[in-house]
């Protein structure tokens, strides 16, 4: 059904956008959001005799690699749900097969999503760091 190809579309698309303005916005904004992930590393933000404090992270130069590869896979998430939008886009029309080939990148892309804002932000940064 092309309505269902259309809403793959449109999903896809605002899922490359949502991916590439959090990037831009924490490159273009980095010490706002870096100050955030520097506090989560250091755990300086938790409850005083946290018996998880021997898992803080002081050193800066981590600090920063972190967030750098937080926005890495922000941006590479974009931009492979952005590639997928455009090629599903030009597949509107193409036999099931095709279109649903079209797809790989979004899988690719969702899975870096999720490796970031599930694995990261949730299970390293929520639960390891006590965020």
């Amino acid at each position: 059904m092309i309505a269902t190809r259309y809403a793959k579309i449109v999903m896809t698309f605002g899922l490359a956008l949502f991916g590439l303005i959090v990037a831009f916005d924490n490159i273009f904004d980095y010490g706002s959001n870096f100050a955030f992930v520097q506090h989560v590393l250091s755990m300086d933000t938790t409850f005083p005799g946290n018996a998880l404090m021997g898992r803080a992270i002081s050193a800066p130069v981590l600090h920063h690699a972190g967030y750098w590869l937080i926005i890495a896979t922000e941006g590479l998430t974009g931009l492979c749900f952005l590639f997928c939008a455009y090629r599903l886009l030009r597949n509107l029309h193409a036999p099931a097969r095709d279109f649903h080939r079209a797809k790989s990148l979004g899988v690719i892309g969702a899975t870096i999503g999720f490796a970031n804002w599930f694995i990261g932000f949730m299970v390293v940064g929520g639960e390891w760091f006590a965020m």
